[in-house]
């Protein structure tokens, strides 16, 4: 027995972060379970007995909620201990340490005179007094900064301070800078800022400068701790001297332009701003940190004669190398996500520049940007004299530090290859806000994006934090704008928003974190901004209990619009605001029960249930018939349950109905897509749902892939078979919405579902198809890792096999499809049917299923499908050519010839005639023949 991990508030100890409702969880690994007590003891450097101590206690939750009053500028050293029946005691040790809290800053800003500089440097020389025992540097910067001591980058996180509403909040990073005052006595502290969020040009059509300030500056303060216990307050004042840097420009869009053969001269006294100290606070931002880098997988000459490097991953960050190029070499690099017809591309990023300039001094050394970032996977080069070499540039892979928590693989390496797509999409945008898109002139914080993929995420990654902090950024918005939700957080000057789903993240997001995590923590951070939104719903709605008569976004994206210039889709845009009022309502009501707010608990209840009420006499017949007829509509009837259980069923056939007009293929956009495939195998259609899951052609999630993709795009189509971009326009490739498919793969594939908040109880209940016979995974819960492996056998009986592991203090009902009658072997032991629970340990588990998995073709099979079946072909040829009509005439399978049966085409067609005693002869073979798809290591004989 150990524990291997302890997290303080989801992070791994935490340095300088706000840490209100503190909460410390441990995981504990063993063999199986045994009866535990678990005691948390919390102390400080400056106190020998503990400051806090629970009670010995029994090892019902793995967490403690811990109700201790911290202190500034301290760190706090934590210890687990448990002790199972024998006495026998395990213990670890983490830490986490206290930022500058509510202590006021006696640091000033401090800026140069000259606004219009766009690299300031701001620099102070010192000599520490003696030996340093501690250190530490409290500071922010307005808009990017770095931090250096003697020419050394203070820590290892970049694009500091992150992205907030600079105006309502300025976050404070913590960094140790005790190793760094050890080298010597006399010491250069350097602060070096570019414009980044804060007054670089950010938005539409051209975009808006000087959005939050106009003026970069920096506060900060050195607080050095001698051996002796001395201690010294270094801060930024009107002693520091500052300057212009070597970058000559810098933006997000744009890029940056950095020469090396400047050298910093003119030094000139700083000049003292009057910024509101108020505004600064802990941070909360994860640190964005290079996570990864990659090598090039190619150097490409284009048929256009440039130099082209191919890093095989789209993905966000900036480009390294290492220069040779000669004193006064300009290079200039330029990003782009895609090649057309073999050269360069770049018109998909719009407005944005996205280029590195860089003019050499000559010194061979590693160079990299310093207030950007890009999105890319393919990178121009011109202006070189030196020849190119691969080991000579790297890809830093950029994105907020997020432990990855979750996977999936199958024998599909085309499946395999999406879901690697969707957890790039999910690393290239979750830099500090989940914004939209990393590569052209948006990379905004959309709320509708983040929300409909906020589960897929949590599944993938630990984003709790990451998520506290955006919804903060949320709160911070509606408080600006009378509870209404911008489009995108922070809004950077736009006021535009109000829109359903996309405002709804202000209830969702918190809600969905609840649900993955089991914390409450962001419910309470942004109950009160939840209620706001759902006022300025009724405020603002032109019903009294629908949401009627505002700015919608409706089913974005959606491939059934009348109209195919508008985005929109074709299900009507109230109802998908009055299902998401209505949810929202519902979430809030569920909040204040776990918040213990009662009278909100029955009012948001009554609410949810009077808007639901009229949702249903709006668009739901007494029996079940929805008013819309689109994919979108029934997905998310059924997915929010508006309808009574003894009706969803008839909903669902008809979702299956209108798929069956749509020739089984998806028609949804941004509302609908997240929930299509989950809905239909809920009731009863996994089969359908992993056929438009496989689906090669266009539009579906493999489409992407086929044409290369290695990260998933912001339209179904945003490349066109041929290879060429989609004219309509707005096409990232880099845009992960329609990622959210990998929730479904979790919980139905993996079949990993929460029985109550957090996974201490999950409910484990695979849907199996023999198209993904071999699927394993895994997803680490709050209490460790459950991890999933499975193959449907090629025995005669098609026994399926599985093995788990369970993680220690959860416990795992497992209820396996078509195993009602048993017997089901668990590690040897018979079980008399599929439902069991199990608790902590491995387990190998085999079953025959009560139906084999394996489909088989038959009398209704169309011919397209059989054509396609070079073996089934032969079979058939050798009871009766039949098929000589469609390999006479190719085209013919194409139309709708190719979606009848052969019996039905006997009976159509008079020159294709065939005995009965031949059709019955072809039918049988027909049923007891596999499926293409399934026929893999299956014996046909």
């Amino acid at each position: 027995m150990r524990i291997p991990k302890i997290l303080i508030n989801h992070m791994t100890e935490p340095i300088g972060f706000q840490l209100d409702d503190l909460r410390i969880e441990f995981t504990v690994e063993a063999e199986q379970f045994t009866e535990i007590t678990k005691q948390l003891t919390i102390w400080t450097d400056n106190y020998e007995a503990p400051v806090y101590q629970s009670k010995q206690e029994p090892f019902e939750t793995n967490y403690f909620d811990v109700p201790l009053t911290l202190i500034p500028r301290t760190r706090y050293h934590v210890e687990i201990a448990i002790r199972d029946t024998n006495h026998e005691l395990f213990t670890k040790e983490s830490f986490f340490e206290t930022g500058k809290m509510d202590e006021s800053f006696q640091a000033d800003w401090i800026a140069h005179p000259d606004k219009s500089i766009q690299n300031t440097l701001f620099q102070k020389k010192i000599s520490v007094k003696s030996q340093v025992a501690k250190a530490r540097l409290y500071a922010t910067g307005l808009g990017i900064y770095e931090a250096y001591i003697n020419g050394e980058k203070v820590g290892d996180e970049y694009l500091t301070p992150g992205v907030t509403a600079y105006d309502q909040w300025i976050q404070v990073q913590t960094y140790d800078v005790t190793a760094a005052f050890q080298k010597a006595a006399d010491h250069e502290l350097l602060f070096t800022t570019g414009d980044g969020w804060y007054k670089g040009t950010l938005g539409f059509d051209g975009g808006m400068k000087n959005i939050y300030g106009d003026q970069q500056c920096v506060i900060g303060e050195f607080h050095v701790t001698y051996e002796d216990g001395q201690t010294e307050i270094i801060s930024t004042d009107s002693s520091w001297v500052t300057t212009s840097g070597k970058v000559t420009k810098s933006e997000i869009y744009y890029g940056e332009d950095l020469n090396d053969t400047l050298t910093p001269s003119d030094w000139q006294s700083v000049i003292l701003l009057d910024q509101n100290k108020a505004l600064l606070q802990d941070r909360l931002s994860l640190p964005i940190k290079i996570m990864e880098r990659l090598p090039i997988q190619e150097i490409l000459e284009t048929p256009a004669g440039e130099q082209v490097f191919d890093f095989g991953q789209n993905q966000t960050g900036w480009m390294e190398f290492y220069n040779r190029e000669p004193k006064g070499t300009k290079l200039v690099f330029q990003m782009g996500e895609i090649l057309q017809e073999g050269n360069f591309y770049r018109e998909n990023l719009r407005e944005a520049r996205a280029s590195f300039v860089y003019i050499s001094d000559g010194e061979e050394k590693w160079v990299r940007p310093h207030f950007t970032f890009y999105g890319y996977r393919y990178v121009k080069v011109e202006g070189n004299t030196q020849a190119l070499r691969k080991e000579d540039y790297q890809a830093a892979v950029l994105h907020s530090e997020m432990a990855t928590t979750g996977e999936i693989k199958t024998t599909n390496s085309k499946v395999n290859r999406l879901f690697q797509n969707i957890l790039w999409g999910q690393k290239s945008n979750f830099l500090d806000i989940p914004t939209d898109c990393p590569q052209r002139d948006e990379r905004l914080g959309w709320t509708g994006d983040a929300e409909v993929f906020s589960k897929t995420a949590a599944l993938n990654m630990n984003v709790f934090p990451f998520f506290k902090k955006y919804a903060k950024d949320i709160a911070i918005e509606q408080q600006l704008h009378d509870g209404m939700v911008p489009m995108y957080a922070p809004a950077m000057g736009n006021s535009d928003g109000g829109a359903a789903v996309w405002g709804d993240a202000a209830t969702i997001i918190p809600w969905n974190m609840y649900q993955i995590y089991g914390d409450s923590a962001i419910l309470r951070q942004n109950y009160t901004a939840m209620k706001d939104w759902v006022a300025w719903i009724q405020k603002n709605s032109k019903s009294s209990d629908l949401w009627t008569g505002t700015f919608q976004f409706g089913d974005w994206l959606a491939l059934d619009g009348e109209n195919p210039a508008l985005p929109t889709g074709k299900t009507e845009e109230d109802f998908i605001a009055s299902v998401y009022y209505y949810y929202s309502n519902d979430i809030i009501a569920k909040t204040a029960e776990i918040l213990n707010f009662a009278n909100d608990a029955t009012y948001y209840s009554e609410q949810a249930q009077r808007i639901k009420e009229a949702i249903v006499k709006e668009y739901i017949t007494e029996n079940g018939r929805l008013a819309i007829d689109t994919q979108t509509a029934y997905a998310i009837a059924l997915y929010f349950e508006l309808v009574p259980q003894s009706q969803r069923s008839r909903v669902a056939k008809d979702l299956v109905t209108r798929l069956k007009k749509d020739n089984d293929h998806l028609k949804t956009g941004f509302v609908g897509t997240p929930f299509i495939c989950q809905v239909l195998s809920n009731y009863g259609y996994h089969k359908l749902a992993t056929k438009i899951f496989l689906l090669e052609d266009f539009p579906s999630w493999l489409y992407a892939v086929n044409l290369g993709a290695t990260t998933v795009w912001e339209r179904w189509n945003s490349v066109l078979p041929d290879g060429s971009m989609n004219p309509e326009g707005m096409n990232s490739l880099n845009h992960y919405s329609f990622g959210a498919i990998m929730e479904w793969a979790y919980s139905y594939l993996l079949g990993i579902k929460p029985a109550h908040p957090g996974y201490q109880e999950i409910n484990f209940s695979p849907l199996f198809d023999y198209r993904l016979k071999q699927v394993n995974g895994h997803f680490d819960t709050p209490y460790g890792t459950f991890a999933v492996s499975y193959q449907i056998e090629a025995d005669s009986e098609h026994t399926i096999k599985l093995n788990l592991t369970v993680p220690f203090g959860t416990t795992v009902h497992v209820d396996l499809p078509r195993g009602e009658n048993g017997p089901v072997t668990v590690n040897n032991q018979k079980k008399n049917n599929g439902r069991f629970s199990l608790t902590c340990g491995t387990y190998e588990i085999s079953y025959v299923p009560s139906k084999s998995y394996v489909e088989y073709y038959n009398s209704e099979t169309p011919t397209a499908e059989i054509m396609a079946d070079e073996l089934l072909v032969q079979k058939i040829d050798a009871i009766d050519p039949v098929l000589d009509f469609f390999r006479a005439d190719p085209t013919a399978i194409k139309g709708g010839l190719g979606t009848m049966s052969l019996t039905k085409l006997n009976t159509l067609l008079p020159f294709i005639q065939i005995t009965p005693e031949n059709l019955a002869k072809i039918n049988d073979m027909l049923g007891s023949t596999p499926i293409l798809s399934e026929r893999e290591e299956i014996s046909l004989d």
